[in-house]
């Protein structure tokens, strides 16, 4: 399938990229691949080692322990150099990495968020359509495997993608242009213009070097993931260019049997496609990005990095499976209802910091910098445990037991006895250095102690000689220290003056700056040197003692994963349990009816600062398409979004803006909002219109939420409501719940000609001023039947300048008749609601004997009256 491999990466070698010439080079990129991401708290350290005087060939041995000592409320200045080091770097060797595979990288600039680097292969041939993702967020070390069958459209790997914000793309340069592109490639392309992509050589998507990768890699305890991707082979191929890919950019590998491996297949949660997810503004404002008017700002109270990506995932992939939601809604239903447990937890989660973030670190060799940074977590899983042993829900108890794990406390004790408990983050370079040096405890390592000893007697010589020279001289002189000179000598003279006017001849280097000198002289350069000597070589042995202490931290790295689990997914549940409280929210249930009582729109309700005007819902499989109808500005696209946005809410485990609200799970969440035309593809609005309607055709499912606004607007009306009758039609075949705006009343004759459509509109009322003027009220409420308003149109261009001659016209002209049903047909949608009725009682009620059997004589008794008004009907008509 793929071509075997196990050569090294190759670069160019001096020749031009036409020659073809190559050489090879070390997987961790040697020569002018060598940028170590470092991982220093402060550039002042990193200045100091560089002035020491060490050769370029121990300067990235000696900085690797030189940031292991921070001790846990400083652990924030470590998270925010890493992550802005580590752009950093990933900048610096980006361009490079090209020629190390042979390949050419686009250039393009990324987010400034994204961190996830993705790579994507396509089967060849009889396989092509299926797809093989692996992607590893830099932030977090989780390396996440996909394999799926795509349709020609490509729509789940867009929409994956989207989900991931990826930094970069990585495909094999037989799909690049290189081989005349692919249609997978040119989709890529075209959707993520913004994103840096990068053609690898097919043969490092080679399946059987990422299965050797992954049981490598993979940590113990997510071993059945090497199972059950062991015949996936594309997925495979993905892994192993991007893992080989990561050693280059980041200089590093990852430590064996370290990493957090997981499978995800597209069945486990719902597709909600990109145009969708901004249409429904879930992750980000249209009009404005940096706005929070966004599901996800309305739901957004998290406290850690990792809870805010868990919390933005779940909107974008909502869950299906009814047991998981429903363990979400009772801890989110426990947490409102014990205000101290709430409070604790969320006072709790506020102390950690980005587990993921140290953890992606932590694993890594080159880069053992955070051993305090988890000396801080387990500090506070005790506050944590202690806060979570008085809940009662089921998933609250879960994430409570797994953290009373004994490997968390074998982690702490190895750490404080390698790690002295007063180590601390301290500004101005001499103080860490220091900080640096005497990080690990005395009688760990008796080389280490050597140095030290060494390390003192050389700054305590420094200081001595600077005294000697100020009693010589005669002068108030005093030791200084800065990263690019190491020790000098500092004088400040104030109305006094030198001997002949001028400084003695053996002070060298001199500076001034008003009455303040700088200097140094021979002995002292010559002392420094011996100080930078013995520096490397304290830096040199603590590393040693750091990766024996990470020995050991790897083998329990497993409960450090799930501590990131349960910290992110605690941090969302009473992120979710807090937006409960700044408004009334209810529990939703789960059925196979959508039904919401005075539902609101949850973002118009965060804009407005009040509950605005609320609607009720009600979609069953007796009447799973409602058309809605009503003039512009009277609020149809506001409420279609908000059944879609309550929908998403329900399914990730939240409370609902209602009073009450029961919803049947979609698999699939469908919209087609908006009259824009597409420049980029050379799309007229009406072909966008299609477009957008023939992927919802090819995808929908009897499961899915269909959500459609305006169809048609963008030809003729003859020809827009031929389309939408017909696609109306198709719909109505299926069992996918549908919401259908529009202004085309001729389709409201649907409900005569099928008995599972209902005409829903939104009121208008009208008023008369004092000057006899009429002036329309929307009301912004949703009623049953059709619209009974007619050429609002024309009453809309009365307010304008066009004559009213022409306004006259275009009313008579649009005036038509109103048809009726006939008697049959509405016999027959009184038979078919009365047995939905029925049937959804049978598979859904709740209630007492007494309650059910009046509920049914009240169905009887509508079904009576039902029938009776149409036979009174038919036979008015036929006197």
């Amino acid at each position: 399938m793929f071509q075997s491999s196990t050569e090294e990466v190759t670069t160019g070698g001096g020749g031009t990229p036409e020659s073809g010439q190559s050489s090879g080079v070390s997987p961790l990129g040697r020569g002018r691949h060598d940028v170590p991401v470092s991982m220093d708290p402060g550039s002042s350290s990193s200045s100091s080692r560089q002035s020491s005087g060490a050769p370029n060939t121990s300067s990235r041995r000696a900085s690797s322990p030189a940031s292991v000592y921070i001790k846990c409320q400083d652990v924030q200045h470590l998270c925010q150099d890493v992550q802005h080091k580590t752009q950093l770097s990933h900048q610096c060797s980006h361009s490079n990495f090209s020629d190390g595979v042979g390949t050419t990288c686009s250039s393009a600039a990324s987010t400034s968020c994204a961190s996830v680097i993705v790579a994507v292969v396509e089967g060849r041939g009889l396989a092509r359509g299926e797809i093989g993702m692996a992607s590893l967020n830099l932030k977090c070390p989780e390396l996440v495997l996909s394999q799926f069958a795509d349709t020609g459209t490509y729509a789940k790997v867009i929409t994956k993608l989207h989900i991931l914000v990826p930094l970069e793309i990585l495909m094999p340069d037989t799909a690049s242009e290189k081989g005349k592109g692919t249609k997978l490639f040119s989709l890529i392309t075209e959707n993520f213009q913004t994103v840096a992509f990068t053609a690898i050589q097919r043969k490092y998507f080679n399946e059987r070097k990422g299965l050797e990768y992954l049981q490598q890699l993979c940590a113990p305890e997510f071993g059945t993931v090497v199972m059950e991707v062991q015949a996936k082979y594309y997925c495979l191929a993905a892994a192993a260019s991007l893992l080989k890919y990561l050693e280059f950019i980041q200089n590093s590998i990852y430590a064996p049997k370290s990493l957090k491996v997981i499978f995800k297949g597209s069945e486990q949660t719902a597709m909600i496609d990109s145009a969708s997810a901004t249409n429904l503004e879930l992750v980000v404002n249209n009009r404005d990005r940096r706005s929070e008017h966004t599901l996800f700002g309305v739901l957004n109270y998290t406290k850690t990095m990792g809870g805010g990506r868990r919390l933005r995932s779940n909107i974008l992939e909502p869950l299906l499976d009814v047991d998981t939601i429903s363990l979400r809604l009772d801890a989110i239903q426990e947490l409102l209802q014990e205000e101290e447990l709430f409070y604790g937890l969320r006072n709790a989660i506020g102390n950690f910091l980005d587990i993921d973030q140290l953890l992606s670190v932590l694993v890594q060799i080159p880069k053992q910098e955070t051993v305090c940074g988890v000396d801080t977590l387990l500090l506070v899983i005790l506050f944590f445990c202690m806060v979570l042993k008085k809940c009662t829900t089921a998933l609250l108890k879960a994430y409570s037991t797994s953290l009373e794990d004994n490997r968390f406390d074998t982690i702490l004790e190895q750490i404080k006895t390698v790690i002295n408990d007063d180590t601390t983050y301290m500004k101005g370079s001499l103080s860490m250095r220091t900080q640096k040096c005497y990080a690990v405890r005395p009688n760990i390592n008796q080389f280490l102690d050597i140095a030290r000893r060494a390390y003192t007697e050389i700054v305590d010589d420094i200081a001595g000689l600077v005294d000697q020279l100020g009693e010589r001289h005669g002068l108030p002189m005093r030791t200084s220290f800065s990263t690019a000179r190491g020790f000098f000598i500092q004088m400040k003279l104030e109305g006094a003056a030198f001997p002949d006017g001028k400084l003695p001849a053996e002070f060298l280097k001199v500076t001034k700056q008003k009455n303040s000198y700088s200097f140094t002289t021979a002995d002292l350069m010559k002392m420094n040197y011996r100080c930078d000597e013995a520096l490397r070589e304290i830096f040199h042995m603590s590393y040693v003692v750091i990766c024996q202490l990470l020995s050991i931290v790897h083998e329990h790295i497993h409960c450090l994963y799930k501590l990131s689990e349960a910290v992110s997914m605690l941090d969302m549940l009473v992120s979710l349990a807090n937006a409960c409280t700044m408004s009334d929210y209810v529990r939703p249930e789960f059925t196979d009816t959508l039904a919401i009582k005075q539902g609101r729109h949850p973002i118009l309700e965060r804009i407005a600062g009040r509950q605005p005007v609320s609607n009720n819902s009600y979609i069953s499989d007796g009447a799973n398409f409602v058309i809605v109808t009503g003039p512009n500005m009277s609020g149809k696209s506001t409420y279609l979004k908000q059944v879609a946005l309550c929908q998403i809410m329900a399914q990730i485990g939240s409370f609902v803006p209602a009073e009450y609200a029961s919803f049947r799970i979609a698999d699939q969440i469908f919209t087609r909002i908006g009259v824009d035309d597409d420049f980029e593809t050379n799309s007229s609005t009406f072909m966008v219109e299609m477009k957008e309607v023939s992927y919802i055709i090819h995808n929908v499912s009897s499961r899915s939420l269909i959500i459609i606004d305006e169809l048609g607007r963008g030809t003729s009306a003859e020809e827009g409501i031929g389309i939408c009758h017909s696609v109306c039609e198709f719909l109505l075949s299926l069992k996918a719940f549908t919401l259908f705006a529009t202004h085309f009343l001729e389709l409201c004759q649907l409900e005569a000609l099928y008995p599972n459509v209902e005409n829903q509109h939104m009121e208008v009322q009208h008023s008369r001023g004092e000057a006899g003027a009429e002036t329309v009220v929307f009301t912004h409420v949703l009623c049953r039947g059709r619209s009974e308003e007619r050429q609002y149109g024309l009453r809309a261009a009365e307010m304008t300048a066009l004559p009213q001659s022409i306004i006259q016209n275009a009313k008579a002209i649009s005036s038509r008749a109103q048809q009726q049903s006939d008697p049959e047909t509405q016999q027959q949608r009184a038979v078919h609601h009365l047995a939905t009725r029925l049937l959804q009682t049978a598979r859904n009620s709740k209630l007492d004997q007494d309650s059910l059997r009046i509920y049914l004589k009240g169905l009887k008794k509508n079904y009576e009256a039902s029938i009776q008004a149409t036979m009174q009907a038919g036979d008015v008509e036929e006197e």
